[in-house]
């Protein structure tokens, strides 16, 4: 897929920052590039902040500037057009990329309690990065943001309206870059307009969500008020009865910390086998190993739940697109997912399921009436299209 180009003569290079905790990966794209180009011009990561020689994101951002000078493509430079920032949540009033002001900033940093581990570190970095270039336009991109379309009887739970308004509960949703660059790109795939197609998203990493894509709106998304809910994760449980946590807390004399921890560090693939990696449960399988027999079982039931689930909220169907590590990679997962789905129209040809390639690509049969596509995420440059496009208003 191409990107747009740029006036001619200006600016066209975009700096793609993720700020986590105590990492910062940054990607530099020019969105001049034609069609059928990489329009990556340097990537990295720079990690362990705040353990040793890095101190903390200043310094982290300055190091990347001196990667990125080393290269020949200073931060500093004319060509560069704008800064992009990945900001995992937007509440509600965030639903689409915001040019950052010091009151978007306020803003986002009111939300931290609904995203503690992850906003402080997203606004720190959009800090430093905003002293480091005040003269660029900076654009937050919202994890949340895509997810905004979801009907409100979808995205509220069934508790008393009162204390869901005054706590902010409701279903948020997250991956959401992930969801519409792949979104899109199933139908790009397909020879249609976003408009034209229904997709069931299944974003499989070590976190991983699904989503229902009614013509290129959001209309229900696994994740809910955080990113525990929904799939079986890497050490996330998903779904669960909230009671467990009541039980665990008056039965087994756990703190709040402790019970957060478990579900979400403990939990997952992690805590029914030992492995959070697909690949080594999958040579654990082959050895006949019954823990990760079990793991993987678990894993594929609670998918398969969630694509007939949202096979029936979006009525028709037009393709299921795979994507992130697992997604990608395993198709041994694909299979299983899809296995004996027939009668929803969904047949996948195992050759073209066991090819592995960087490639969008098509691995459902010539007679499906289910397209099933394996497509390779790019947040980054979803992040990038949204921050150029802004920042050209």
């Amino acid at each position: 897929m191409s990107s747009p180009a740029g006036p001619a003569g200006g600016p066209s290079r975009v700096l793609v920052l993720n700020s986590g905790s105590s990492s910062v990966k940054y990607q530099l794209l020019d969105m001049a590039a034609g069609p059928g180009t990489d329009s990556r011009l340097a990537a990295g990561l720079v990690e362990r902040i705040g353990e040793g020689e890095v101190a903390d994101h200043d310094a982290a951002l300055r190091i990347i500037a001196a990667e990125l000078n080393g290269q020949g493509l200073g931060l500093d430079s004319p060509e560069l057009a704008a800064v992009g920032h990945r900001v995992v949540h937007g509440g509600t009033r965030f639903t689409e990329p915001t040019l950052i002001t010091d009151e978007v900033v306020a803003a986002i940093e009111k939300l931290v309690p609904l995203a503690p581990l992850h906003n402080p570190a997203n606004i720190t970095g959009i800090k430093v990065a905003r002293e480091l270039r005040p003269d660029l336009p900076q654009v937050a991109v919202f994890d949340t943001a895509f997810h905004s379309t979801i009907p409100e009887h979808a995205a509220r739970y069934a508790i008393d309206t009162g204390t869901a308004d005054r706590y902010e509960i409701r279903r948020y949703g997250f991956h959401g870059t992930s969801h519409a660059f792949v979104s899109r790109a199933a139908a790009e795939l397909l020879g249609k307009e976003s408009s034209q197609v229904n997709v069931i998203v299944l974003h499989l990493g070590n976190g991983a969500s699904a989503s229902a894509v009614a013509g290129g709106s959001c209309v229900e998304t696994s994740m809910g008020l955080t990113p525990l809910e929904g799939l079986v994760m890497g050490t996330r449980s998903g779904d669960l009865d909230p009671a467990v946590v009541f039980h665990l807390a008056r039965v087994g004399g756990m703190t709040v910390d402790e019970i957060d921890t478990l579900l979400n560090k403990r939990s997952g693939l992690l805590g029914l086998c030992g492995d959070n990696d697909m690949r080594e449960i999958g040579r654990r399988m082959a050895e006949g190993d019954k823990a990760a027999r079990l793991a993987f079982d678990i894993y594929i039931h609670r998918l398969r739940k969630y694509i007939g689930a949202y096979t029936a909220v979006l009525g028709r169907v037009d393709a299921i697109a795979f994507t992130a590590g697992v997604g990608e990679n395993s198709a041994a997962v694909r299979e299983a997912a899809l296995q004996g789905l027939e009668t929803l129209g969904i047949e996948v040809d195992a050759v073209r399921n066991a090819v592995r390639g960087r490639a969008a690509r098509l691995i459902s049969t010539d007679t499906s009436r289910v397209a099933v596509a394996v497509i390779p995420t790019d947040e980054e440059l979803e992040i990038a299209r949204a921050t150029y496009a802004l920042a050209q208003r």
